[in-house]
């Protein structure tokens, strides 16, 4: 049985949008097929709440070559989703724009497929955020049906490889 909802979906207004595509990757530096998310629709500073979604096209980069025929969305973009989303809620929390790296994957569960077109929100609150490290526990919701959860770690690293 899966387990609830971190946040009642009901109780957001899911049509609204906070930040923008544009707005969330000018606090990430992902670009080009790495812009995953299509914008936040909540956020709740003082409890560490954060609502995205990403919504899927037939068209997708990803569709062609992860089952022909059969277009089903990668587990590990989900994660990556959680994850840009983790990160979105710590730089707005703090006003810190050092790049979040993953540092880990904890509990993660795939419980059923997405299949585009569809819309997924995903959830992510954050549990442990400090200044070098955060944790968040994320969820994706599609059709009304939990898709994936997972608690995810990022790592505050240098943005240059150097």
């Amino acid at each position: 049985m899966p387990p609830p909802l971190l946040l009642d979906l009901n109780q957001i207004d899911l049509n609204q949008v906070l930040l923008t595509q544009d707005q969330v990757y000018q606090h990430l530096p992902h670009a080009y097929e790495f812009r995953l998310l299509g914008g936040v629709c909540h956020i709740d500073l003082e409890r560490l709440h954060i609502v995205g979604f990403a919504d899927l096209r037939a068209d997708d980069w990803w569709c062609r070559g992860h089952v022909p025929g059969r277009p089903l969305l990668p587990g590990v973009l989900m994660v990556e989703m959680g994850a840009q989303l983790s990160a979105v809620l710590a730089h707005v929390r703090t006003g810190n724009r050092e790049f979040i790296g993953f540092g880990g994957i904890e509990k993660c569960k795939f419980r059923e497929p997405v299949f585009p077109p569809a819309r997924l929100y995903i959830l992510a609150v954050g549990q442990d955020h400090r200044s070098r490290r955060i944790v968040s526990t994320t969820q994706g919701v599609s059709g009304g049906h939990l898709i994936f959860e997972a608690t995810v770690i990022g790592l505050t690293m240098n943005r240059s490889p150097g």
